[in-house]
């Protein structure tokens, strides 16, 4: 069979046209070549798959796996070796990918979350309060990154995990370069080590006093049954700290951009508040925040549409192409918050490894958004569009900073 080269899904300057835009090139492979051969950074090559079905069936088919430590998985340069170490559950693949993620699921299930949102308002609104009496914000602009888009996520989840707000810009800042695409490799081993150090002092003073939280009810388990470790212990603590703030973070930060840049729209939803919850749906669709994975190795020859992708081949899931699929979502490059199957986007993955804590960030996206609408309608960038600094060099899109005034 013929092999196909494909440019790069990441690139590293900014695309051309709007920020909020994928790689143009996405648009052509999904016509001409939707499963197509990429180089990586260590010189490996995987399959490249954008068109939305063959994404879903790929990430439906559990013989594509997760496991990072298998042969033929396309690592993408930032994650270091493939060490068993605090490597969370989503880095696993059945039976221990089972077993892990059946302790915390409970804990995200949406009834459990909608009880959240009383509280994920209050905090929102003090912050809100905050901002209202923040200085200088004709000076320059409040940032609504570090004023709003990070605190409440990182908030939210401290509070669910027992674990102190007080060291959020420590977790914040080893995540930020253990996420960045161009931090030097030995920077990055620093801040992963420094990081398990952390969790392992977490974990350790659980255990003295486990506490009404998520790790203090994982420490408990573990203690009366012994099914977890404390290394799976930690590697829960990790992937929930880190998970639970930056990629909402980020939505946060886009999400309030783009609407800033659509005042039709943003009224809109202001005279008609019941239509956020679908607004958050096509957002996440239309931004796809993960723009350089998820990624899956073969573990046995299979075929996608009349194409073999042979066991130990490595596959780049590319799902911004995929929520921009004309032939699932029409006109999928324009934002429209009334798009009656926004819902069927893969922005939370799809299959048994879709995203767990996708309720918590639905939830936190609908009060966040509705909460600044309501309250600063005059709300705009501070700076023009091409001074606002956009995480190209990070695996998690987003902006490194939002300069606003109202």
């Amino acid at each position: 069979m013929t092999m196909f080269t494909a440019p790069a899904p990441l690139p590293v300057e900014p695309p051309s046209g709007c920020p909020f835009d994928p790689p143009a090139a996405f648009a052509t492979l999904r016509t001409t070549q939707p499963i197509s051969k990429i180089s990586l950074p260590d010189g490996s090559w995987a399959w490249l798959v954008t068109r939305y079905a063959d994404i879903r069936t790929i990430l439906g088919d559990t013989r594509f796996g997760s496991d990072t430590t298998v042969h033929g998985y396309p690592r993408s340069g930032m994650t270091g070796g493939p060490s068993t170490r605090n490597r969370g559950f989503i880095r696993m693949d059945p039976p221990e990918h089972t077993r892990l993620r059946r302790m915390v699921t409970r804990e995200f299930m949406v009834k459990r979350v909608e009880a959240l949102r009383p509280e994920i308002q209050r905090i929102t609104e003090e912050l809100c309060d905050a901002m209202e009496r923040a200085e200088g914000r004709t000076q320059g602009g409040v940032d609504l990154v570090q004023a709003l888009a990070l605190p409440v996520p990182s908030l939210v989840i401290s509070l669910l995990l027992g674990v102190p707000y007080e060291d959020h810009d420590l977790f914040q800042g080893l995540t930020g370069t253990l996420l960045s695409r161009t931090v030097p490799d030995d920077e990055r081993e620093a801040a992963r080590a420094e990081l398990r150090d952390y969790l392992d002092r977490l974990v350790t003073a659980k255990e003295a006093d486990p506490g009404d939280d998520i790790l203090g009810r994982l420490i408990v388990e573990q203690q009366r049954t012994g099914e977890l470790t404390y290394d799976e212990v930690a590697a829960f603590a990790a992937l929930l700290l880190i998970a639970g703030h930056e990629t909402t973070a980020n939505m946060i930060s886009l999400s309030a951009l783009t609407l800033m840049r659509d005042p039709a729209t943003a009224e809109k939803l202001r005279q008609e508040p019941a239509l956020i919850r679908g607004a958050v749906e096509e957002l996440l669709r239309f931004h796809s925040i993960i723009r350089n994975g998820p990624r899956r190795a073969a573990t046995a020859d299979v075929e996608v549409d009349g194409h073999l992708i042979r066991a130990g081949e490595g596959v780049v899931v590319a799902v911004p192409s995929g929520n921009r699929d004309e032939s699932v979502f029409a006109d999928a490059d324009r934002l429209d918050v009334c798009r009656p199957n926004a819902q069927h986007h893969v922005a939370f993955g799809y299959g048994i490894h879709q995203c767990l804590g996708q309720a918590l960030a639905r939830v936190e996206l609908q009060v966040v958004l509705g909460t600044l609408l309501r309250r600063f309608p005059a709300m705009r960038p501070a700076v023009p569009m091409e001074e606002i600094p956009f995480r190209t060099d990070m695996s998690i899109y987003g902006c490194h900073a939002l300069p606003v005034t109202w």
